[in-house]
């Protein structure tokens, strides 16, 4: 019995064990990736993950609302304030963080110096779910937003390019949902592989997306500088068709289309918080390439607060504008900016606006696939994963396999999962991590008061409190407020504790 005891309390010991922080800085020292990122690199990968998010994918469902969900109307704006308001809390956090210990896995190597070996692997766990998943969300819009834009070649391209078979640019699941909707049969929109005892298999396959994670696979395999230049590029023309968007729009903005500001009141905006949240993860892409910043501890800060800011002002501008020009019952919610150009006559615009998005979607691919791999490859280095995925590319200086991986990952799930779950569940592990890193953050002032920090958050303790206190909120209140992605969230965590009892702890004390 009393070994029994103590084999427990060397097991629990083991779990909480902490890294130093001087290691983690020891060791990105000696890393094999290379430092080509400046703080303009860095912009372009935060700006990319959020700006094109939340204004062509999901500012149309959190204005009109979906059939789970009330719309926030023209309040959105206030959705949009208070989700940049969550999120301010904890990019102050990661920029405190991050500047301290700029080394790559973002919150997971963060949580391994302050609060041990078990919440780290789970943290990371959350994470992986936060940017694979969400590439998953994004991959989807990226298909839709390809069909859209064939259909203005109608008259120069064959009928079979132009209007492709739904199960070809689907998963099965919202296969399943577009043939309920329209009354249609589905063995009549999708084939089937028949097994014995009469089991059918539905095959539906979205070659877009699977198309161009690919491409932006073996973009990233190639070197991190080579992708935020292909990133800058599709940045440059985003903002330059959604700040054209404002300009143009605002002529056309009449104020009655304002009202009711607000239909669903309160709950209506939170919903379309928590909708909009989404938007909001990119910054977090941006900790997670500190080992390749030439300057971490000057450009981190500046960085992800700078893209915060800047995105939050496009946003609300678009809303304005949107909502002005398109009374609420009207907004389109697959295509907000291009249908309201087409309402104002504009039609050759809502084409811009198209490969707009198709820009601004590939560069949140690509920093979302980023941010995966630099994360396997922190959690790789630390053991808890086989070692030999973390092998560098001999000659592009890139963790090759784990790319390979993460991008496998995503098309894996891009078979079973759609849009609006895999939204939610990516939303589940943002809270986590932004609450994770608020709280490590103050147990970071206790345990190392004296460690130089080049940043640090103001009005300490109470930021990092209401960034806690706002983001456990919004868990709990989509948590009640029902749906199934609260489930697989928890199935999701119960998978990583899994792996950590079965693989993971034992791996790492083979290791050691």
């Amino acid at each position: 019995m009393e070994n029994m005891k103590q084999e427990t309390l060397t097991v629990i010991n083991k779990m909480l064990s902490k890294k130093s922080t001087d290691l983690f800085i020891q060791e990105s020292k000696t890393t094999e990736l290379k430092k080509t990122l400046n703080i303009f690199d860095l912009l372009i990968l935060g700006v990319s993950a959020v700006v094109g998010t939340g204004i062509f994918t999901i500012i149309g469902s959190a204005i009109v609302g979906s059939y789970d969900a009330p719309g926030a109307g023209t309040a959105v704006i206030f959705s949009m304030l208070i989700a940049a308001l969550a999120s301010l809390f904890s990019a102050l956090a990661y920029s405190e963080i991050a500047a301290m210990i700029p080394v790559a896995g973002s919150a997971y190597t963060f949580t391994y110096a302050t609060m041990g070996e078990f919440m780290a692997w789970m943290v990371g766990w959350v994470l992986m779910l936060e940017y694979a998943i969400g590439n998953i969300t994004v991959a989807t819009a990226w298909t839709g937003y390809l069909a859209q834009l064939l259909k203005g070649f109608r008259h120069i391209l064959p009928d079979f390019v132009v209007n492709f078979p739904l199960w070809l640019r689907n998963d099965f699941r919202s296969m399943y949902a577009i043939c309920d909707k329209y009354g249609w049969d589905v063995h009549d929109k999708m084939p089937f592989i028949n097994l014995p005892f009469g089991i059918e298999i539905p095959v539906a396959i979205n070659i877009p997306a699977i198309f161009i994670v690919l491409l932006l696979t073996i973009l990233l395999i190639k070197g991190v500088k080579e992708s935020t230049r292909v990133a800058g590029i599709m940045v440059f023309v985003n903002l330059s068709i959604i700040i054209s968007f404002v300009i143009v729009g605002a002529k056309y903005v009449a104020p009655d289309n304002w009202m009711p500001f607000a239909p669903n009141g309160i709950e209506g905006i939170l919903a379309g918080t928590f909708i909009i949240f989404f938007a909001y993860i990119g910054f977090d892409a941006i900790s997670t390439a500190a080992e390749e910043t030439k300057n971490p501890q000057r450009d981190l800060p500046i960085a992800i607060i700078g893209t915060l800011i800047l995105c939050t002002i496009l946003y609300v501008s678009v809303a304005l504008v949107l909502t002005g020009i398109v009374p609420l019952g009207n907004i389109d919610t697959q295509a907000p900016l291009a249908h309201a150009m087409r309402v104002i006559g504009k039609n050759w615009y809502a084409g811009a606006i198209s490969v707009g998005a198709l820009c601004a979607l590939t560069s949140v691919l690509l920093v979302y696939q980023l941010g995966t791999t630099r994360i396997f490859y922190a959690i790789a280095r630390d053991n808890f994963l086989p070692q030999n995925i973390m092998k560098i590319h001999p000659k592009f200086k890139t963790p090759h396999i784990i790319t390979w991986i993460s991008g496998l990952i995503v098309i894996i799930g891009s078979l079973f999962m759609d849009l609006n779950i895999s939204a939610e569940l990516c939303n589940y592990g943002t809270f986590a991590s932004f609450v994770i890193i608020c709280i490590e953050v103050l147990i970071l002032r206790k345990t190392e008061p004296n460690r130089h920090r080049p940043f640090k958050v103001p009005f300490c303790p109470l930021f990092p409190i209401l960034g806690i206190i706002m983001c456990s909120c919004f868990m709990i209140y989509k948590s009640i407020s029902g749906g199934d992605s609260s489930k697989y969230f928890l199935l999701w965590v119960i998978m990583g504790l899994a792996i950590y009892i079965f693989y993971g702890y034992k791996n790492k004390r083979i290791k050691e």
